[in-house]
């Protein structure tokens, strides 16, 4: 049991994000294994195992990203696909995609997770969901080997695609299973690697891709399945006007009656991104406590539309922050995307955040779509020494330091100086403490240009560049 102590002290403040919104100015936080013991001022502890100067730094609880495709990561900034609507983007990027194998997973993870880790991130879903043929079933695994040895606190989701081209759906036959496969190796991942424990690292949940890659059938059954081991159930929806056509062709119903129908409601589900629900449908989700992943930056390159924040807050739909697949937001930065949620709605006059709102959406709303609020998205007592720090004297926050709360929403911020999960240093300076960078983005870029080699030769399309 880690039972090792932190002490960090003589912080410029930390904001600490729990309900009243505190700042403690001249703040000290004192953890011992995984857990907050005490935090503010003048605290009576003058060592520990670990002992951070804080000075000139402020402390954040750690960002939660609540949607994410870690797979993508080895597909990002390509030409092909850098000016599509969502269905076009897929079909191109599936040509790619059938060709992961599980040192893939394993690498893209690495960096995917390692780039959160460094934007102050500390806990991240990801909905894994593309099982090429004739490829291990495993490959979930991978990427919860990355986690583990860079230290990040999880909650992968074992998705899956049942319905390929050939019946009428979007993905190719190739990176489709049989329900069969599919329901048995999501046993085996909840059984081997589910922890519900508070301070746990690793969670999983039970993830369909979307309406129009699976089967009626496997979406009632994985519901069922994810309610018999009590984990949680995530699925997209509502992304865009192509997803909500198909459904009313296909089914005859709009997505979140199609979800309705096949068990999809309730306070054990998420969906990620919740753009086109219609007023009616907001409300049935704030009743029924649905929580929704928002999007920003994915949304906006994608063309998706504006999920409409302030309607789903209102209505109490549990609304947290996601980075989305790399592919579609060609970045994993939390902070990059509190700061694109704040001012993607201060456009809309009626739907604007305020600079705390949008924090709050990727602290304690985050932590809420996931169920984790008895842990995670804040600062306190017996919370967990999950936090970031900024160091308030870099030349970008000079004339700015008039509201540290506000400061990485209003005037922005790349990445942490350093990052803490489970009471345990991750990123110092800026850098990574498990892994050597260099060489994981040399070997990921190498694997990106074998997939992308491999899908050219497929298709006679050069995925690199343009001619």
């Amino acid at each position: 049991m880690n039972d090792r102590s932190l002490l960090i002290q003589n912080a410029r403040s930390i904001v600490t994000m729990d309900g009243e919104s505190r700042v403690i100015k001249n703040g000290s936080l004192y953890a011992v294994g995984q857990e907050i013991v005490a935090i503010g001022e003048n605290l009576p502890y003058e060592t520990a195992d670990r002992v951070i100067d804080a000075r000139n730094k402020i402390v954040y609880p750690g960002l939660i990203n609540t949607h994410h495709h870690l797979y993508q990561t080895l597909t990002r900034n390509l030409p092909l696909a850098q000016d599509c609507s969502l269905f076009d983007w897929l079909l191109t990027l599936y040509e790619i995609w059938r060709h992961l194998e599980p040192e893939d997973i394993y690498l893209s993870a690495m960096v995917g997770l390692g780039e959160l880790l460094k934007s102050g991130c500390t806990t991240s879903s990801d909905h894994f969901y593309c099982f090429p043929r004739g490829i291990s079933t495993e490959l979930i695994d991978e990427e919860i080997r990355a986690a583990a040895e860079l230290g990040m606190r999880f909650y992968p989701t074992r998705g899956s695609m049942s319905l390929g081209r050939s019946n009428g759906g979007l993905p190719p036959d190739e990176v489709c299973q049989s329900e069969e496969e599919i329901l048995r190796d999501t046993r085996r991942v909840i059984e081997k690697f589910h922890d519900p424990s508070r301070f746990s690292m690793l969670r999983i949940g039970v993830a369909p891709c979307s309406p129009f890659s699976v089967t009626r059938e496997l979406l009632k059954e994985s519901a069922d399945l994810a309610r018999s081991y009590g984990v949680r159930l995530h699925t997209h929806l509502a992304e865009t006007m192509d997803e909500e056509q198909f459904c009313l062709e296909r089914m005859g119903m709009r997505p979140l009656e199609y979800m309705e129908d096949t068990g999809w409601v309730g306070n054990d589900v998420w969906f990620a991104h919740g753009i086109w629900f219609n007023d009616a449908e907001i409300q049935r989700m704030g009743a029924c406590g649905c929580g929704v992943a928002h999007c920003p930056s994915s949304n906006m390159k994608l063309s998706s539309g504006t999920i409409p924040v302030r309607k789903l807050l209102q209505a109490g739909v549990k609304v947290g922050l996601g980075v989305d697949g790399s592919a579609s937001n060609d970045a994993s930065n939390m902070l990059w995307d509190v700061r694109m949620a704040y001012l993607l709605h201060k456009q809309l006059n009626g739907d604007a955040l305020t600079a705390n709102e949008a924090l709050s959406l990727a602290t304690r709303g985050s932590a809420r779509v996931l169920g984790w609020e008895d842990a995670i998205g804040s600062l306190g007592v017996g919370k967990a020494a999950d936090l970031f720090m900024l160091d308030a004297s870099q030349l970008g926050f000079a004339g700015a330091l008039f509201d540290d709360a506000s400061l990485p929403v209003t005037v922005g911020a790349y990445q942490a100086d350093m990052t803490i999960v489970g009471g345990r240093v991750v990123v110092e300076k800026g850098r990574l403490s498990a892994i050597d960078e260099e060489l994981v983005s040399f070997r990921a870029q190498l694997a990106a240009d074998r997939m992308a080699a491999a899908a050219a030769k497929r298709t006679k399309l050069d995925y690199r560049k343009y001619r």
